[in-house]
């Protein structure tokens, strides 16, 4: 067996002697043979290619755990985990990089004046549906607060009952500097996360999502987790503005399923995370147009109701009370299998 000293299989490898040291005590890549009395340690060229294979994961920025799980698997096996890991990657950047646009826009940008303030007019409608024995859903449409909350488990409704609960102040809070409102919306979410765990202590499986809209009168900010969404309608066009954090979104995200098989995985209501968890909600800010529309749901809509038809319907409808109405019906026209709850918010012009 053709043995390299630690320094040579380094320069050969593109990892340290010191990371190289770090990996044999983690045994993550044994040396092939440590001399008893120097301790002094020889690896073989045949383990070049691991060592290799590990130091393009680190540069990654790949966990030391799963590099020593792929590095252990067949090219092809390999391969697939790397593109499922790095799916994950992008997933967490695009979220962090809204935050950061938003960050340079706010510090380089001079305040606005006469920034013409723009309403919101909102409705909000709950349903049980057709199959569920009680609504677990709660949602709330304010003067600036939008929310929806979808609870599950034993203590589901009570759970997603205090998430809103915990948000309602905001409609009072004085929020008008984008900065603020994030700020106010950020903290709010985090003490509604509080209130969710003492609902659920001692409840197994049991919590909530949480999506919700925050209105400053000219820019929504926005706090997403869990399989609730936001979705955008403007001319027409809808644009999904919230990410789910599911079990299947991720498998689409990472290549692993296409959007067809999605719809009908055994997993598709395994939730990755929940208000309340140790889970960092997705923040962003978007910019308000008159005549936006914008819709918060639970996945009693989105579940049976596809994208197409919620565009319709909510292009469709000349004033958000409708709106939510037509929504529920057609969730509960689709066999209603869970609770339906939707809120609409509609930017406009003030009169006069």
């Amino acid at each position: 067996m053709d043995l390299l000293t630690i320094g040579a299989f380094a320069k050969a490898s593109g990892l340290s002697p010191k990371a190289l040291r770090l990996y044999d005590e983690l045994g993550l890549l044994r040396p092939a043979r440590v001399d008893p009395y120097t301790g002094y340690r020889y690896y073989a060229v045949a383990q070049l290619d691991r060592a290799r294979l590990v130091a393009w994961l680190r540069r990654l920025g790949m966990p030391l755990a799963q590099i020593r799980a792929v590095s252990v698997l067949s090219g092809a096996d390999a391969a697939r985990e790397v593109r499922a890991y790095w799916a994950r990657v992008e997933a967490e950047t695009a979220v962090r990089r809204d935050l950061a646009a938003f960050l340079v826009t706010e510090l380089t940008e001079a305040p606005r004046e006469g920034t013409t303030m723009l309403e919101l007019r909102c409705a909000a409608h709950s349903d049980r549906g057709h199959i569920r024995p009680a609504n677990q859903d709660t949602v709330y449409a304010g003067r600036r607060l939008l929310a929806v909350a979808d609870g599950f488990g034993p203590a589901g409704a009570p759970a997603s009952g205090a998430a809103v609960e915990a948000l309602r102040f905001l409609d009072e809070e004085d929020g008008s500097r984008p900065g603020n409102v994030l700020n106010l919306l950020a903290d709010a979410v985090r003490g509604a996360g509080d209130a969710v765990r003492d609902i659920t202590e001692g409840a197994e499986d049991a919590g909530t999502t949480l999506t919700a809209l925050l209105w400053t009168g000219s820019r929504l900010a926005l706090a997403h987790i869990g399989d609730s969404r936001a979705y955008l309608l403007r001319e027409d066009g809808l644009f999904r503005i919230t990410h789910d954090h599911s079990v299947v979104q991720s498998l689409l995200d990472e290549g692993r399923l296409t959007p067809a098989e999605a719809e009908s995985h055994p997993q598709r209501s395994l939730l990755l995370k929940v208000l309340g968890a140790d889970s960092d909600p997705d923040l962003r800010l978007h910019e308000a147009l008159p005549g936006d529309r914008y819709l918060l749901c639970s996945d009693g809509l989105t579940g049976v109701v596809p994208d197409d038809r919620i565009r319709e319907l909510l292009a469709a409808a000349p004033d958000p009370e409708t709106a939510v109405r037509s929504l529920v019906d057609a969730a509960n026209a689709a066999g209603g299998p869970d609770n339906v709850s939707c809120v609409v918010g509609d930017v406009v012009s003030p009169v006069g």
